[in-house]
């Protein structure tokens, strides 16, 4: 069974929505070595229930992605596709982190593929 483990998010303004989610729920944010702006945001002890996420400069077109984590991303792409979804976005790498595509369900709904690989490039 796959699990939802990440968020994504996108601010025009990401400072404003770091202070925001900071104040307002205690979040914090660290700024990520990607070669993009992107913070990663933790939301709590990691004892406690609940996943952490990231938040990049963009258009918050779709504001929250949640990325669900599989074992092999090309085999739920291609379920993806099977079962009526589209792929958004193909499998792109995250370097040093895994490889990650982005989908979305017959009903609209948009959300993330992860599958870990810390040898990606």
């Amino acid at each position: 069974m796959s699990r939802v483990i990440w968020f994504d998010m996108r601010a025009r303004e990401p400072k404003k929505a770091i202070d925001f989610h900071a104040a307002v729920f205690g979040w914090t944010f660290t700024k990520s070595n990607m070669p993009m702006d992107y913070w990663l945001i933790r939301t709590g002890d990691k004892k406690a229930p609940g996943i952490d996420g990231g938040l990049g400069r963009g258009e918050p077109v779709h504001p929250v992605v949640n990325t669900i984590g599989v074992d092999d991303l090309e085999a739920a792409l291609d379920r993806i596709q099977l079962h009526g979804g589209k792929v958004l976005s193909p499998r792109t790498p995250l370097p040093g982190v895994g490889w990650y595509a982005a989908f979305e369900d017959p009903t609209g709904n948009q959300f993330g593929l992860e599958q870990n690989d810390p040898s990606a490039r």
